[in-house]
């Protein structure tokens, strides 16, 4: 046939306009920046079926909705406060107590359920206020919004520890009108900027939230829901393989939880030579750096989250992070004792003196807490770990390195976002979610108002020392910092936190201040990651389809009740406890917590870190030779090394390095340069302390054969089963850890076995070498000291 016939032409046009079809597609389904937890072909797809473009959200989030499922009832509201409650009530209880036990979510979660199904049989409808006592049963939504009042404010607030450490460290004892608006504005003021950011944060479909999916699919599961994501493999169900899970997790959990704890401690190498300090230094889990590669122990791979949730490559950016700075360039510091850290552990979250003893900071503080100079020049600067220094160092790179990489790669999402309305969104959630009266700007601005007031009146009414600028600009600081630190939250799982910047900006501004410090941190930071819990609430409630009103009124509401609560029982326990917050408690009320905060306080707000970052100080960067590692790096190497570690310059570190990642995946934008993440490499690592390896390297094993091997080879089961089993093993370990704080540990203070199962080879083998002593490796005779101070 003729070139250039009718034929040939249509065949042209067909191609063309499939071509347009396809750009259509990819317009939707691919998100305005390189993310790179999108796969073209499965985002595609996702869209062409009317779903998610991400295959995990598609396997643990139906693409339905029936907006006729009862949600705003009398009897969620009555399930989600009662034990919004209780379960904040227990945990500030048991938050001043060593050993202590925390009441989950998850646990809020399974125990509202059968509640909830029990109430549908045995309660009558009757109607008060219009409203149905029991509209029928138990539904998937009811269950969602209950569950969220139940946890919004279940932790302990960070600012009753502000209370405390007052009470305890400064002897001041504010009324509770003070404590409750402190409480309030600190809790609230973030809730307000997380409604303000939800158009960022939750609308788009890229902003997946995994912590969230695995939330999901134990919803779903209870409630039988079955849905196109899941897929078709056969097999057992959902339901029944949760509870084979649930089963097991609990019952394993109490061999390396409480029969077996060397299962937890695995450090198998310390135990063959339990006094060879090198040895225990490297595969050591409790001061150590973990290269015995393994445990048992769910609660220590989970501690960091879940590693069934956290997308591969995101582990694997922290897997590289925690090699290079732990594995390598923590040992080179140490060993070539840079801030004189031979004299101290190699890994810990201890202070120090000169004499390698434990810091007092009694010692260098006025009776009225003030800084003494005098004092402090005849005691000793401290010092910390090695590394204890070096996460303080990536807490600045990630700082910048959040601004620099949001900036590179975000700046068109956070554009288009800001012009796009709900039912706009490229996504079926967020399109199921637009028939649902949205929550105007105004009421998150009302919260916003009313919450600043009471922050104002805070700081003015009582002597807080702590002026109005500051509050202000810890606020500007938190509402700077909440998108970036969002949008990489909601894709890696993991969050940049605030604490230790606002701790050198106020320490640097105000010295002298410890309470305007703790104020400053906690408006700053916690204001922050309240924020994107609460949005990390929305996204939950935007995944099931919870109506936003509904949810934002359960949301304050419990957050109130909760923040109530936990003061009240505060107050009772300072009030009714004898010794509160001593060592000698009897009862093990020794407030661990307290002790850190307030210690931290003293540390930032007293001393300051211009004495200990600034020029001339410990950590501004120092070098000596070590004969340890000569003939493994030269000389001349090691001082290039670790005479620019000065910890300052991580700040300059952090800004540089997301720019050439960006030249790099610009220049080859299909190689593995795309999945380098430096705010997560630098902030990843940021558990440590008081995390340690053995919650690091088991988490980033298990997460390569879940989240890579078995999600490419076994797509059908990992669809149906991955964030299942990551919900029953979370649930398993947090009922069995309740059962045996309850029936084994808190009953007669803890004597149940101390004789016997306390004892054995087993429960102490983890715990009696160098490693858990944490032994150094150099050692002071009496009278000596180190550093250049007597």
């Amino acid at each position: 046939m003729a070139p250039g016939s009718p034929v040939d032409e249509k065949s042209s046009i067909d191609k063309e306009k499939n071509e347009v079809d396809l750009k259509d597609i990819e317009a939707v389904a691919l998100p305005d920046f390189d993310d790179p937890n999108i796969d073209r072909d499965a985002a595609i797809q996702g869209v062409l079926e009317d779903d998610s473009p991400y295959p995990e959200v598609r396997s643990a989030v139906a693409n339905t909705d029936d907006p006729d499922v009862p949600v705003s009832t009398i009897r969620s509201w009555t399930l989600g406060l009662i034990w919004a409650i209780i379960i904040s009530g227990l945990n500030q209880f048991f938050f001043f107590r060593y050993p202590s036990v925390t009441i989950t979510g998850i646990v809020a979660q399974l125990l509202i359920f059968p509640l909830g199904k029990l109430w549908a049989k045995v309660v009558p409808n009757v109607n008060i206020f219009g409203h149905g006592l029991n509209p029928g049963p138990f539904s998937i939504k009811e269950h969602v919004l209950a569950t969220i009042m139940a946890i919004v404010g279940a932790y302990s607030a960070y600012a009753t520890d502000i209370v405390a450490v007052q009470r305890v460290y400064y002897n001041q004892n504010y009324n509770f009108s003070y404590q409750w608006m402190l409480v309030m504005s600190t809790q609230l003021i973030g809730f307000s900027i997380g409604g303000i950011a939800r158009r960022f944060l939750v609308q788009p479909p890229s902003m997946i939230w995994p912590a969230n999916l695995v939330t999901c699919a134990l919803f779903n599961t209870l409630h039988s829901q079955n849905y196109a994501g899941v897929g078709n493999r056969g097999g057992l169900s959902r339901e029944r393989f949760f509870l084979y899970a649930l089963a097991g997790s609990c019952t394993w959990y109490f061999f390396p939880g409480y029969l077996f704890q060397a299962l937890s401690y695995f450090s198998w190498v310390t135990w063959i030579v339990p006094d060879n300090v090198p040895v225990n230094q490297m595969f050591g889990y409790v001061h150590g750096m973990g290269m015995s590669l393994i445990t048992f122990d769910w609660a220590q791979i989970a501690y960091i989250g879940s590693p069934l949730a956290t997308p591969w490559w995101a582990e694997a950016n922290i897997a590289v992070g925690f090699v290079v700075l732990f594995w390598i360039a923590t040992p080179i510091l140490y060993y070539t004792n840079t801030w004189d850290s031979m004299y101290m552990p190699i890994s810990g979250r201890g202070s120090y003196d000169n004499t390698a003893k434990t810091y007092q900071v009694q010692r260098i503080v006025n009776p009225d807490a003030t800084f003494n100079q005098e004092a402090y020049e005849a005691y000793s600067p401290l010092f910390i770990p090695t590394t204890f220094a070096i996460s303080y160092g990536l807490s600045f790179a990630s700082i910048t390195a959040t601004l620099t990489h949001s900036f590179l790669y975000f700046r068109k999402q956070i554009w288009t976002q800001a012009r796009r309305a709900m039912h706009e969104q490229p996504d079926i959630h967020a399109r199921l979610m637009a028939r649902y009266a949205q929550v105007p700007q105004w009421w998150y601005a009302i919260i916003f108002l009313t919450m600043f007031a009471f922050g104002i009146i805070t700081i003015e009414v009582w002597d807080t020392k702590f002026p109005v600028q500051w509050f202000i600009l810890a606020l500007v600081i938190a509402f700077f910092y909440v998108i970036p630190v969002g949008m990489i939250q909601a894709i890696t799982n993991q969050q940049v936190g605030l604490n230790v910047i606002t701790e050198l900006i106020i320490g640097y501004g105000l010295p002298g201040r410890p309470i305007a410090m703790m104020m400053f941190k906690t408006w700053g930071y916690i204001t922050m990651a309240q924020a994107l819990t609460f949005t990390s609430d929305f996204k939950l409630g935007h995944y099931m389809k919870i109506p936003p009103r509904p949810m934002f009124f359960a949301q304050v509401i419990a957050a109130a009740i909760a923040g109530t609560v936990q003061l009240g029982v505060q107050a009772w326990m300072f009030t009714n406890i004898p010794e509160m917050c001593t060592e000698t408690q009897k009862d093990g009320f020794i407030c661990p917590a307290t002790e850190v905060f307030g210690t931290a306080s003293i540390i930032w707000g007293v001393i300051g870190p211009a004495r200990q970052f600034s020029h001339g100080q410990v950590y501004y960067g120092t070098y000596q030779h070590s004969s340890l590692l000569w003939n493994v790096v030269p000389d001349r190497l090691l001082f290039i090394f670790v005479s620019y570690v000065g910890l300052v310059f991580f700040f300059l570190i952090g800004f540089i390095t997301p720019i050439i990642g960006y030249v790099a995946n610009r220049r080859w934008p299909n190689s593995w340069l795309r999945y380098v993440n430096f705010p997560v490499i630098f902030s990843g690592t940021g558990y440590i302390p008081p995390a340690s390896a053995v919650n690091y390297v088991p988490w980033a094993i298990v997460g390569f054969i879940f989240q890579y091997v078995i999600r490419r080879r076994h797509f059908s089961w990992w669809t149906k089963y991955n964030y299942v089993l990551s919900a029953a093993l979370d649930a398993g370990v947090a009922l069995a850890v309740v059962i045996i704080f309850f029936c084994l540990q808190y009953p007669k203070n803890g004597s149940i076995g101390l004789d016997t199962v306390q004892v054995w080879w087993g429960n102490t083998v983890p715990f009696v070498n160098a490693d858990a002593k944490g032994t150094p490796m150099k050692f002071l005779a009496e009278g000596e000291f180190f550093g250049t101070w007597k």
